[in-house]
């Protein structure tokens, strides 16, 4: 019997030493790992598409109902990147 997929843990930015690595109140994507949280650390998919320990406090854990998980995981993880040109 195949193990079902489970559905990604979610978590709300709250607070953020690096606003181009974490923005407050976006939603991001947790990664387990038993060591980090031992730390109070939470390992996070950030802004750049990487995973990355960040402190648990910079985060308001959510637990959205399923359906909502299922549509929030099919959205791009990586926002498009504009170029900041400066302003003339």
């Amino acid at each position: 019997m195949a193990t079902p997929k489970l559905a990604p843990k979610l978590a709300i930015c709250i607070q953020s030493d690096d606003p181009d690595l974490l923005t407050p109140r976006m939603i991001y994507e947790i990664l387990p790992d038993k060591s980090a949280a031992k730390s109070n650390h939470v390992r996070v998919i950030d802004n750049e598409g990487e995973d990355y320990l960040y402190p648990s406090k910079f985060f308001l854990f959510v637990d959205f109902p399923l359906t909502v998980k299922r549509r929030l995981k099919k959205i791009p993880s990586r926002p498009m990147v504009t170029s900041r040109l400066p302003r003339v």
